[in-house]
């Protein structure tokens, strides 16, 4: 098919490209124009005569005296410079400079020009001006290539549109994992179907059945091993090695919890060395899949062939046989497929002994599961943290494996002194763990992470709680709390630890609970019920709920996390402060068995708050000119106190105390705000003379 071309429009396009010659002709005309001023301005004196011919050629005259020579006129051959000149250090130049051949010359409007010279050669009749032949740098400037957008205003740079996805399943290798990984499953359950369903079935006998399991898994390891050889054979020979192996450790959990044909000793023997073999092989290919399908495979189906206590320490055999590949293999995922099947299957046995009560000798194996699980989840942890100390993996394991010893003193509940031993010494081990973290003698050689002194540090803080509960009453846990609290408060304030500090909270805030429920508001204002509830242990709790409250304040102050927030703190310790010390000073008066007890108390209680109050107005006038922050926190506290003792003793003790002792209160409280009203005048009487006498000094 021929296509006919207009020939109106190729005469259009002929005149807009003689257009655009007509005006590159002018242009350069006007440049070389340009170019002869300059060059006869240079000369010094000499004239420079610019002719421009009827064909658009500009001729140049120069006498050596400085006369310019009119056109046509007799005298020394005149300079001809082209029309379409090179632009110099841009047109042609010497060999071997670089110039760009898109200022070459441009023929003139209508026809083509003379035919370009031989790099480096002019016209005859053109003699090449100083600079002609340099690099642009060293010649005439550089004529501008285009306009340059202001600062600020580039355009942004150019991006391509966005480049899709493979969806997942369409990744390279996808489908050949899915079906491998469903091939181990299936074959695996197969194999299961072979130990069990045939023996209930009653096809084959017991020997048979094990033998075939046997020689199949040796069939699909050695058919692993020859297929991973070969080219695109990793994934087929690594399934195939992985159902193989986890087959074999089926097997003989089959032979020692089915059949009883080895003794558990021996059988848990063989079995660790199944799994060794596999956990070596897989370390050998290099492969993290082989060993979590090896142990996920085993682990998995092991419940099916067994639910006594036995398969816990078949789980415990396969946790322990990955812990060496943890010291030279970073293998996450492998570190939850050896820890999680061996913890969420203690945990059932434990609760069921909680709940059933099994015998002495029942409680004794799980308790003994229980720290294996969590020794050799310990040791797995360090070793790994001590060579990655990145592996957030592995101290979240180590949680996951402390979680039966946290169950298990719940066995032994009948039995309190060995329950609180379990959970004493694991909270011991842990927090002596987490310890090490913070002592630097100790960091240095121990090399235990932060996040890891973190989990360790809770585990062991859930440990120590359950201390506290099995070996207290009711009326003495709160002070066992306040204890605890103490040591973590004490520990935060001189390490700067905030995570400590956040522990020593948690236990001050459950003791402060348990306080209130025995030494609520309802108890301190009746006095029966103070006779009836308050006794030497409240008084304990109440003076430890003090010690904790001035050492909580004390430990804010020293962390740099905590100081945005110095009034907050101030606030609460002020009103925890004298809720402490009104239950102590009750708690004494009644403790004593005096009749008047409970008044005495509560007017030493009132006393008690406004010295406080006058100590921290004191200390606030003391330092109002060095530390004004502190000393302003300093007054208003006081100042808030004093309204609260004096809210105390017109609405409660008006009402409550009678005779010398509600005289007491009164006269002790207003004694103590006479002093704080004179110290507090005088302390800006002399704030506000100090200037006027620095005034009159400078003056005279």
């Amino acid at each position: 098919m021929t296509t006919s071309i207009d020939p109106v429009l190729i005469s259009r396009i002929s005149g807009e490209f003689s257009a655009l010659g007509e005006r590159m002709g002018v242009l350069g005309r006007d440049l070389e124009l340009l170019r002869a001023q300059v060059v006869g301005g240079s000369v010094g004196g000499q004239g420079v005569s610019v002719e421009a011919s009827a064909e658009g050629d500009v001729s140049v005259a120069v006498r050596a005296s400085g006369e310019q020579v009119p056109p046509g006129a007799e005298g020394p051959p005149a300079q001809h410079v082209p029309r379409f000149a090179p632009v110099p250090g841009w047109g042609a130049g010497t060999p071997g400079t670089a110039m760009p051949p898109q200022f070459s010359q441009v023929p003139q409007a209508g026809r083509m020009g003379p035919v370009p010279q031989q790099a480096g050669q002019m016209p005859p009749t053109t003699q090449l001006p100083p600079h002609a032949g340099r690099m642009p740098s060293q010649a005439a400037p550089m004529p501008p290539r285009g306009p340059v957008p202001p600062p600020g205003l580039r355009p942004p740079p150019r991006t391509g549109p966005p480049v899709p996805r493979t969806p997942w399943w369409q990744r390279d290798g996808v489908i050949s994992r899915i079906l491998a990984v469903a091939g181990v499953g299936v074959t695996l359950i197969g194999v299961v179907m072979l130990l069990v369903l045939a023996a209930q079935a009653g096809f084959f006998g017991p020997v048979p059945r094990v033998v075939a399991g046997a020689m199949f898994s040796a069939a699909l390891v050695a058919a692993g091993m020859r297929v991973f050889g070969r080219a695109g054979g990793r994934v087929g020979g690594i399934a195939l090695a992985a159902t193989g192996i986890a087959g074999a450790y089926l097997d003989v959990v089959a032979v020692t919890a089915i059949y009883h044909w080895l003794h558990p000793v021996i059988g848990f023997a063989v079995a660790f060395g199944v799994a060794a073999l596999g956990v070596a092989l897989a370390m050998r290919w290099q492969s993290q899949p082989l060993a979590v399908l090896v142990v996920l495979g085993a682990a998995v189906l092991s419940p099916v062939l067994t639910t006594e206590l036995v398969l816990l320490a078949f789980l415990i055999a396969l946790q322990t046989a990955c812990v060496p590949v943890q010291m030279v293999r970073d293998w996450p995922y492998l570190q939850v497929a050896r820890t999680l099947p061996a913890v969420l299957a203690t945990c059932p046995f434990i609760a069921g002994a909680i709940i059933g009560g099994p015998s002495t000798g029942h409680r004794s194996m799980l308790l003994l599961a229980a720290v294996a699980v969590a020794a050799v989840g310990l040791a797995g942890t360090v070793v790994v943290v001590r060579r990655k100390p990145s592996d957030l993996t592995a101290s979240l394991m180590l949680g996951a494996a402390t979680v039966p010893m946290l169950f298990a003193p719940g066995m032994f509940d009948a039995d309190r002194p060995i329950a609180a031993t379990i959970a004493g010494l694991l909270a011991a081990v842990l927090l002596a763990v987490a310890a090490s973290a913070l002592v630097p003698k100790l960091a240095a050689v121990a090399r235990i992470p932060s996040h890891t002194a973190v989990v360790a540090a809770v585990a062991g803080s859930l440990a120590l709680l359950e201390v506290c509960v099995t070996v207290t009453d009711s009326r003495t846990l709160p002070a066992a709390w306040f204890l605890a609290a103490l040591g973590y408060l004490g520990v935060a304030g001189q390490r700067r630890s905030a995570v400590t500090a956040g522990l020593g909270a948690a236990f001050a805030t459950l003791g402060g609970l348990a306080f209130l429920t025995i030494a609520g508001p309802e108890v301190l204002a009746s006095q029966r019920l103070s006779q009836k509830n308050l006794t030497v242990s409240t008084v304990l709790g109440a003076v430890l709920a003090l010690a904790v409250v001035a050492l909580a304040v004390w430990c804010a102050r020293r962390l740099p996390s905590l100081r945005s927030t110095a009034e907050l703190h101030w606030i609460v310790a002020s009103v925890a402060g004298l809720y402490s010390v009104t239950a102590a000073t009750v708690s004494i008066g009644v403790a004593t068995g005096v009749d008047d007890g409970f008044v005495i108390g509560h007017s030493a209680a009132t006393i008690l708050w406004m010295a406080g109050a006058t100590a921290a107005l004191f200390y606030g006038l003391r330092n109002i000119g060095t530390a004004s922050a502190v000393a302003k926190l300093a007054l208003g506290s006081g100042l808030l106190v004093t309204a609260a003792a004096l809210a105390k003793l017109f609405l409660f003790d008006l009402a409550t105390l009678d005779g010398l002792v509600r005289v007491a209160a009164f006269l002790a409280v207003g004694v103590l705000l006479l002093v704080v009203g004179t110290r507090y005048a005088r302390a800006f009487a002399e704030a506000g003379a100090q200037p006027r006498d620095g005034g009159e000094a400078r003056t005279g």
